[in-house]
């Protein structure tokens, strides 16, 4: 489980909603059903208009992964590109054919086995950075209809907040109702911003740097298998290869599994 993620979502509501408590507000005053259905019903409508039918579910299995734990190992995919060079320096590329089908990683498996196939460099580049480009592309889709979920929520409120305010106008003959009437009309606006900022933006966010660690992680898999296929020197293989590891570790982790 990605422990920033629920504690940043829990500081948020308790830093709001504890705000408001302690200013005199009541819950009861926030809590309006009407908004909320105007809000995320009116957001999740826009949202559909917006995207096609795979890059909705893309975007709620994003949310879920949100959730999760997520860790880019880069150090094992450095170490395991030196070993394959240093096998490859002995046995020849061809040696790698039983280690490429044990590859988990179907990106790592087509390289290596490009390699293995005899394949240039060049064109394992080629190839597999098209690969690269299709696999960040669809890597981007939920992170950007969360993103646009995030601009839709708050003018889907203000909707909200001037369809209450006109239904409390249309009682204005009764000035004990105006003032409640006025502040449940805002609720919209409220849940509109909420939302957008604590969920649907950092939703957004997460995902699109996460989408970012594996495209970093590709390439390094590219650059290590390309220097197998031309010879180099394990050592100054695992050299470069660990300019793309981050300063901080070998790992990155958005939080505990």
């Amino acid at each position: 489980m990605d422990l920033a993620t629920v504690l940043g979502i829990a500081l948020a509501g308790f830093s709001i909603i504890g705000g408001f408590l302690m200013e005199g507000g009541h819950l009861d005053s926030i809590i309006q059903g009407t908004a909320a259905i105007i809000v995320f019903g009116g957001t999740f409508a826009a949202l559909m208009v917006a995207c096609p039918a795979d890059q909705l579910k893309l975007a709620m299995t994003g949310a879920v992964e949100v959730f999760k734990g997520h860790n880019v190992d880069y150090s094992t995919a450095v170490q395991k590109i030196v070993d394959f060079a240093q096998k490859a320096r002995r046995e020849g590329v061809v040696s790698l054919e039983a280690d490429a089908e044990e590859l988990a990683d179907p990106f790592f498996k087509k390289a290596l086995n490009m390699a293995v196939d005899g394949s240039e460099s060049r064109v394992i580049r080629d190839a597999m950075d098209i690969e690269m480009e299709k696999m960040e592309h669809h890597g981007m889709l939920g992170s950007k209809a969360w993103e646009q979920a995030g601009a839709f929520a708050p003018t889907i409120g203000i909707l909200g907040a001037v369809l209450g305010l006109i239904h409390v106008m249309g009682n204005i003959s009764d000035p004990e109702k105006l003032g409640a009437g006025i502040a449940v009309a805002f609720v919209a606006t409220v849940y509109g911003v909420g939302v957008a900022n604590i969920f649907m933006f950092p939703f957004s966010v997460k995902l699109k740097e996460r989408a970012h660690r594996e495209m970093v992680l590709y390439e390094l898999i590219i650059t290590g298998v390309c220097a197998i296929v031309d010879g180099e020197n394990p050592r100054l293989i695992e050299q470069k290869l660990k300019g793309f590891v981050p300063d901080h570790g070998g790992g990155e982790h958005d939080g505990d599994e």
